[in-house]
């Protein structure tokens, strides 16, 4: 496979360096707060008694999210990983920064891990007495049929949908005015795309998918998730019409209608491919009649370097009109004249919500179950050689999650265990196994914002709570601490066996470890946890995906392992192997 080549100085840099690149282009405009150093805030946005408008995803959909940061936009953004949701922690930061009293509104696309991580803060907000309203941006025609909107992706319509959130905070509208006129953008605005060439992680400098050098891809997501179908390369006009006939459809505009249209570049697609695409869109339009109000051609929801275009059309009314219109001045996006905002005095966090404090208490050691011959020096052992074990097969996990994903999937698992690596190094040595397991959770939710974060913290916390009256675990507690685990995961992903997840190798290695526990060896119950769970991965080739972003590829996500099952299924192999090791 062909290596490809990016500026950048070393793969785990380039986010922070992202940021103070970004915030040092635009000091007037951005400024970054909290500890995580993930909040992007605008430097003259946040202020006493507005809604505050907190954006965020993942990284490598520049200028979104950050570049829409700014007066009469957003007032923060939460900046993740590359195509990864930004961790709680992350949020909160972006929360508590934008947070001027009359409550927090969060906008981000319709993805798992985003959907997850957003839940987390806001709950952690609402706890501690903020108001929170939040909306999921589902724009993408390709990736659900109408009558089931609210399983679409979020893609360029996030553009719009941001637009008009920020505008009715900015004018003074109450929480649950800004939701709901942010509920209408999204309701009215819808997108359609096509992938000419694939992009790559710059972890892997690998093309996350491979394309024909005469196909497209039409409905391609935005993190190189497979589209509807791929055919041949055709004309600009021929993909425009296709692009607009689906769109047009759906949205069944009358003549005289208004609309805002966005011609958006995946990344390297020359602003000549662009404007040929928008005459097109325009002569569409003018041949039903339907009038366009406003309009942008470039690069504002992109995919790294990958090929390719979306077009998205807004619906727009009188009240929509006006919001649209609003003026804003942002990086990425400036509408008007923007009057100068206050800074004088502001404070950097506005009646801030107080950080819930994740502490490692440790239980009285003498109150403590010891039978059992996994010690917590030894249960560490198991999780660090299963963090060693994931992290070896980075670019095994990251191409099965290519075929039916976004390609991610190894290299999101390598920064969560080695965070957790370092967080069990810093242990000390009579931490019992509960606390470790806080230690991971915390962790692991800190470092990965995708979907991984928050499925597997649940799984450690609940894992852990599960044997909190035990300082060694035998047989039984070794299997319940394994199946609080699995718990933990189905609760918070919301998925049971049979969707094609890492459930289909956690819930057969459960089942085969709670049977073995009869035999009171903990090396048999994690042998047959790993046994289990492998016949669980290869199992998940013939399913059809039910659940995450290969859900939208119906039958073509068969026939591929699932990704998420695949690294159940190293975690486990290498908690057996450590517990192996320690018997010899």
């Amino acid at each position: 496979m062909t290596k490809t080549k990016k500026l950048i100085n070393a793969p785990e840099d380039i986010i922070p360096q992202l940021i103070r690149g970004m915030v040092a282009a635009h000091p007037d405009m951005l400024k970054v707060e909290g500890q995580t150093g993930r909040a992007v805030v605008a430097v003259d946005g946040p202020r006493d008694g507005k809604v505050g408008v907190v954006i965020g995803g993942g990284s490598g959909h520049e200028p979104a999210f950050a570049g829409y940061v700014g007066r009469g936009l957003a007032d923060a953004a939460a900046v993740g990983n590359i195509f990864a949701s930004p961790s709680p922690e992350q949020i909160l930061d972006a929360a508590r920064a934008a947070d001027g009293g009359a409550g927090i509104c969060f906008l981000y696309g319709n993805y798992t891990g985003d959907v997850m991580n957003f839940t987390m803060a806001a709950e952690e907000l609402e706890a501690a007495g903020t108001r929170v309203a939040q909306v999921q941006v589902a724009d993408d025609v390709a990736s659900a049929p109408a009558e089931r909107r609210g399983e679409r992706r979020g893609i360029a319509g996030d553009f719009f949908v941001f637009k008009i959130a920020g505008a009715a905070a900015d004018v003074g509208e109450p929480l649950a005015r800004v939701q709901a006129l942010a509920e209408k953008a999204n309701t009215a605005t819808l997108s359609m795309g096509v992938a000419l060439g694939a992009c790559s992680l710059p972890q892997t400098g690998k093309p996350n998918f491979e394309i024909g050098d005469d196909e497209m891809e039409i409905g391609m997501g935005l993190h190189g998730e497979p589209g509807i179908r791929r055919e041949k390369l055709a004309s600009a006009n021929a993909v425009a019409d296709e692009l607009m006939q689906m769109i047009l459809t759906e949205m069944a505009p009358a003549q005289d209608d208004r609309v805002a249209v966005l011609v958006n570049g995946l990344g390297s697609t020359s602003l000549v491919e662009l404007y040929i695409i928008f005459d097109r869109v325009k002569q569409v339009l003018d041949e039903r009649a339907i009038r366009i109000h406003r309009s942008w051609v470039g690069e504002y929801a992109t995919s790294l370097e990958m090929a390719g275009v979306s077009i998205t059309l807004m619906r727009l009314d009188a009240e929509l009109t006006s919001l649209l219109d609003h003026p804003c001045r942002t990086p990425a996006l400036t509408v008007g004249a923007v009057a100068a905002g206050n800074t004088a005095g502001a404070r950097s966090v506005r009646h801030a919500a107080p950080a819930v404090v994740r502490e490692n208490k440790l239980a009285a050691q003498q109150m403590l179950i010891t039978e059992g011959s996994v010690s917590p020096v030894i249960f560490r052992s198991m999780m660090r050689l299963a963090g060693e074990q994931i992290i070896a097969e980075r670019d095994w996990l990251s191409e099965l999650d290519g075929v039916i994903g976004d390609g991610d999937h190894g290299v999101t698992m390598e920064i969560g265990w080695k965070a957790v690596m370092a967080a069990l190094g810093a242990a000390p040595e009579t931490e019992t196994i509960e606390a470790s397991c806080k230690r991971m959770a915390k962790a692991f939710l800190d470092a990965v914002g995708a979907s991984s974060g928050p499925l597997y913290a649940t799984a450690f916390l609940r894992a852990g709570a599960a044997v909190s009256d035990r300082q060694n675990l035998d047989a039984y507690a070794l299997a319940a601490w394994l199946a609080a685990a699995m718990q933990g995961i189905r609760d918070r992903g919301r998925a049971e066996p049979g969707d094609k997840t890492m459930v289909d190798a956690w819930a057969p290695a459960v089942e085969a470890a709670t049977a073995a526990a009869g035999g009171h060896d903990e090396l048999a119950v994690m042998s047959a946890a790993r046994d289990g769970a492998e016949t669980g991965m290869k199992a998940t080739a013939d399913l059809e995906s039910r659940r995450g972003r290969s859900a939208k590829l119906g039958a073509r996500s068969r026939g591929h392992i699932d990704p998420g099952a695949a690294s159940t299924f190293l975690m486990l192999r290498g908690m057996a192997e450590a517990l192996a090791r320690a018997r010899t």
